[in-house]
């Protein structure tokens, strides 16, 4: 698989194939030519972000909480009996699916160097089976 993260900021490399903004905010004034798609739902929560940012939680129980969110079930499942979403679980059968076949680039805002960053984990998720 080819998967690759990057800030949003960092410029585009013919290498990073399909760019995909995975963060809850766009960010005010960030033209959207530097992503391909963006997929707030691959983000963080707003709350869980938030309580990152202002030093509630530790990284251990963001990563934690981050990848629980993800498969996590929506109010959706509650009207289905046969099938359920059970979260983001889809959505990451196609990225790994897609990266298969050609690079795929997860960003967010972070810089570029951040090591403390949710699409980190997004990328480590994409690189084993989802189940």
């Amino acid at each position: 698989m080819k998967i690759h993260t990057k800030s949003v900021f960092t410029d585009k490399a013919k290498s990073d194939g399909l760019r995909i903004l995975c963060s809850r905010f766009r960010g005010r004034g960030l033209s959207s030519d530097r992503y391909d798609v963006w997929m707030p739902n691959l983000g963080p929560s707003e709350d869980l972000l938030r309580s990152f940012l202002a030093g509630r939680i530790e990284w251990q129980e963001f990563a934690r909480l981050y990848k629980a969110e993800l498969r996590e079930s929506s109010s959706l499942d509650k009207k289905n009996r046969s099938i359920r979403n059970h979260g983001q679980k889809f959505t990451l059968r196609l990225l790994q699916q897609i990266a298969k076949t050609q690079p795929i680039t997860l960003m967010c805002q972070c810089a570029e160097d951040e090591e403390h960053c949710h699409r980190h984990i997004l990328a480590k998720i994409l690189s084993r089976p989802v189940n």
